[in-house]
């Protein structure tokens, strides 16, 4: 599939901090998030900022191996939720990140946890890291959440390649359930044609018994989840529910279950 390219991704990081911000304006951030019950709005802020920074120091020292959160520079971010300081911790991680990935190319050598080990496998997934998080403020805060059509199409091709990676390296045993009998999962944005957004959104998705595979394109599945492309999208990440009224369900729900349950990883 085609991707956004490096430059794309590389302003896409920076972009997406930048509305994460916007979005914890006048938010309390005491407040649980309903996506992610274990954290508060500041905790998932300051692990949003520490994700970053922690792949800033890997792209910065064009590290050949992991490095260890204690060994990258503020990664843990303000010591409380003042919102000051917070936000003044995410503009310096976003111009951190800003300037690691413009000192390096797309296929500068660096080291990843998956099958690509490029600064564009970073800058690809922080793009959708922060994109999706974002949503998760968006969520405890009560506002809108809007993402460009061609990051939330990209955000849904990644998260397939990463399913299709956990479960062919066994990282997952769950992922390992999501193989045999060709049942198969049409994902379609209804909107995607519209004026200004119109970009490829339609996936089939196949439980073939090799594993995991996935095409794009308009075809009869076993079930269909249908809606605007936003919504297909967070319910595919599982931060809206199925019945949420904003998605449609079509055909075999339980075979949506499964995968959703067993593609849940992080």
């Amino acid at each position: 599939m085609t991707r956004l390219g490096y430059d794309r991704y590389r302003q896409e990081v920076a972009a997406q901090l930048g509305l994460f911000r916007e979005t914890l304006v006048g938010a309390d951030l005491t407040a649980t998030v309903p996506t992610c019950p274990d954290w508060t709005l500041g905790e998932l802020a300051r692990h949003t900022g520490g994700a970053v920074r922690w792949v800033e120091a890997h792209v910065r020292t064009r590290a050949t191996r992991h490095v260890p959160e204690a060994d990258v520079p503020g990664f843990v971010g303000p010591g409380d939720d003042d919102p000051a300081g917070l936000d003044a911790w995410l503009a310096e991680t976003a111009d951190l990140i800003d300037a690691a990935l413009r000192g390096a190319s797309g296929d500068t050598a660096v080291w990843t946890w998956g099958a690509e080990h490029t600064a564009e496998f970073w800058a690809r997934r922080m793009t959708h890291e922060v994109a999706v998080h974002r949503a998760d403020a968006a969520i405890a805060a009560g506002v809108e959440y809007v993402v460009d059509p061609e990051v939330a199409v990209d955000a849904i091709d990644e998260w397939l390649e990463i399913v299709r990676y956990v479960q062919r390296n066994g990282l997952a045993d769950k992922a390992g359930e999501l193989r045999g009998g060709g049942r198969s999962i049409h994902l379609h944005a209804v909107d995607a044609g519209a004026a200004g957004a119109a970009v490829d959104a339609e996936w089939v998705v196949e439980l073939a018994e090799e594993g995991v595979v996935w095409r794009r394109g308009h075809e009869k599945a076993d079930v269909a989840l249908r809606g605007p492309l936003t919504e297909v999208l967070l319910a595919f990440y599982r931060r809206r529910g199925l019945d949420s009224g904003r998605v449609e369900v079509l055909g075999d729900r339980e075979l949506l279950e499964f995968w959703l349950e067993r593609a849940s990883f992080g």
